[in-house]
């Protein structure tokens, strides 16, 4: 069996290659070839750039494959190329695909905290470009497979941590702890990350490739199945280190200019998955705990740094501004001791069923007992 898998070389890549090598294929990886990365075998490469037609065409030629399996570039493209080529179409888009939370299809509370595979999309053309075009190269892929070109399976990723990830959350953490940094600003608790491990992500997928037929034609959200807060993995991560350093929590509109710089959005607006039915048709379940995903994820960054202001710092979009950082502390810390400062009334308050000290005794605050 031939199987083909356009990327291959980023956080989850690689444990799809491996885990299609282990069940017996005879795998291809097509990338641009910026970044390679070793697998369990000597495998074929074939480097052309996967976003432009002429490219993937010239790199497929007069080739056919049982499986193919597409992780990047420009998967409507990719469905269209591949059209006679293969006869299993896997491909991976994202969240964005998804309506803005404002959209009226939601209902009057707007979007939910967690949204189902079919929940309203981002089908209007007028629409941000980005969203709508994911929301084209779905239904592109879902046409082949309706047509009988190929029998088509998407995945919906999260944001993919772990060794070889772009724009790896977790260097906004690492590298203020390597840096010495005595404090670290956190939105309030905040919402779940929408997230999973590069190895959970990959498995979730080869269940697909082990039970084709309850997943042919079927759109999958992944996620990791327990969701943590950013304080929460901050907190972890800085155990881990063994690092000490005060947490000051801050509201999002301010928080997040530390890590996005000024004009980064200040509602935090996260679309998070529902993945009830990939637990039900393919039987998912992590391979890997989030502690153990976050110590492999943090031991690689420490031991593979990202250059300073280089490819995984401009994708990430954090300043690592330290002196703004000081600043805004120092402005916070002063503004936080002007409004503790504001009095209140004091209120006696009660529990809101009776707890009566005799038969038929109304309700009534801890001061009437």
């Amino acid at each position: 069996m031939k199987a083909l898998v356009i990327g291959g070389t980023g956080p989850s890549g690689p444990h799809i290659v491996n885990g299609l090598i282990s069940r017996g294929y005879d795998v291809s990886v097509l990338h641009g070839g910026q970044h390679e990365t070793r697998f369990d075998e000597e495998i074929e490469h074939i480097h052309v750039d996967p976003h432009f037609q002429e490219t993937l065409e010239s790199g497929l030629v007069d080739r056919t494959f049982d499986l193919t399996i597409a992780t990047y570039g420009r998967i409507r493209i990719v469905a269209e190329v591949v059209k006679g080529k293969t006869e299993r179409l896997i491909t991976v888009g994202g969240g964005g695909v998804y309506a803005q939370r404002d959209d009226p299809r939601w209902g009057p509370l707007g979007a939910p905290l967690m949204v189902k595979e079919d929940s309203p999309l981002a089908d209007n053309p007028n629409g941000p470009r980005l969203q709508y075009m994911m929301w084209v190269t779905e239904k592109t892929v879902m046409n082949g497979h309706q047509k009988g070109y190929y029998k088509s399976t998407i995945f919906r990723y999260p944001q993919i941590y772990g060794p070889n990830a772009p724009a790896n959350p977790e260097w906004s953490i690492v590298r203020r702890i390597l840096d010495s940094r005595k404090h670290f600003i956190l939105p309030n608790l905040g919402l779940p990350r929408r997230r999973s491990f590069g190895q959970n992500a990959a498995h979730a997928l080869l269940l697909s490739v082990d039970k084709p037929k309850q997943s042919e034609g079927q759109i999958y959200n992944v996620r990791e199945e327990y969701q943590y807060s950013q304080r929460h993995i901050v907190e972890f991560i800085t155990k881990f280190l063994n690092y000490n350093w005060d947490l000051i929590e801050m509201p999002f509109s301010i928080a997040n200019k530390v890590y996005k710089g000024d004009g980064a959005p200040d509602i935090e607006t996260i679309v998070n998955y529902d993945i009830t039915k990939i637990k039900a048709h393919l039987g998912y379940e992590e391979l890997v705990t989030t502690s153990d995903a976050l110590s492999v994820s943090v031991n690689w960054l420490t031991e593979n740094r990202p250059n300073p202001g280089g490819e995984i710092e401009m994708q990430l979009g954090d300043p690592f501004a330290y002196s703004s950082e000081d600043e805004l502390i120092s402005a916070y810390k002063n503004g936080l001791a002007k409004a503790n400062k504001v009095r209140f009334p004091k209120v006696l308050s009660g529990h809101m069923y009776r707890h009566p000290q005799k038969p038929g005794e109304a309700w009534a605050p801890p001061s009437h007992h």
